[in-house]
């Protein structure tokens, strides 16, 4: 059966039916955040795939599934992760409780209802949601939580495979909450021998944590190796 793609001003990109692969990275249009197909679901066995190739999901509402694969990719190496001054004092303080895979869906709704500059809504739809909790019961998802009074103010959550993980969202009600569960979940995952964190694009924070952009074939190079990793 011949594959259907759409016509996009930046050029063609593969529309996804359900048993459709992915199509190889070198597809990706050379656009900064590496468009490579639309369509599909959001099914655990579609979202592992992707993500062990690369890939991910990011769509706001009322649009088809998007897929992408940025170059370059921005990414943590747990063991270069910086912590400003200021912030080892907050943490010094211990001012929250910090909470481990205790209230996933709460968090992640959280997210998707915290406003970010410059958009207008939300990618983190109730389907994507439902598809992440799912991924959270079957040990792929995780978060990490800052709580106050027994309220969540804070956190980030991401997806967990084999020694690699991939950040994806974080928030805060209170000053520095979203900041000390991150310092958390870093020092965690290193703990658990993930030798890389993707971050997916840059932004100024991941900057300041000591996140750097690398090529994507370096990145799929570490990728690799940390996905396949056995013990």
């Amino acid at each position: 059966m011949a594959q259907a793609y759409y016509k996009l001003p930046a050029g063609y990109v593969l529309a996804l039916e359900p048993n459709t692969p992915f199509p190889p990275l070198s597809q990706a249009l050379t656009t900064p955040n590496g468009l490579i197909a639309i369509g599909g679901d959001l099914s655990t066995t579609r979202l592992l795939s992707a993500y062990k190739q690369g890939i991910f999901p990011w769509f706001n509402e009322n649009e088809p599934i998007i897929w992408w694969s940025p170059n370059p990719r921005m990414v943590l190496f747990p063991i270069e992760l910086k912590v400003s001054d200021s912030l080892k004092k907050t943490l010094k303080k211990q001012p929250f409780e910090i909470r481990f895979n205790t209230a996933f869906r709460e968090l992640m709704t959280a997210c998707s209802n915290s406003p970010r500059g410059g958009q207008a809504g939300t990618w983190i739809t109730n389907e994507m949601i439902d598809a992440y909790c799912e991924l959270h019961n079957l040990g792929h998802a995780i978060s990490m939580e800052s709580w106050l009074n027994n309220k969540l103010v804070g956190g980030c959550y991401g997806v967990k495979i084999s020694r690699m993980f991939y950040g994806e969202s974080m928030f805060h009600t209170q000053t520095d909450a979203s900041k000390v569960a991150f310092v958390h979940l870093v020092n965690h995952l290193k703990n658990q021998g993930i030798g890389m964190i993707d971050c997916q694009m840059k932004t100024p924070l991941l900057t300041s944590f000591g996140g750097r952009e690398i090529a994507r074939e370096e990145f799929m190079q570490n990728l690799v190796k940390l996905v396949e990793y056995s013990v």
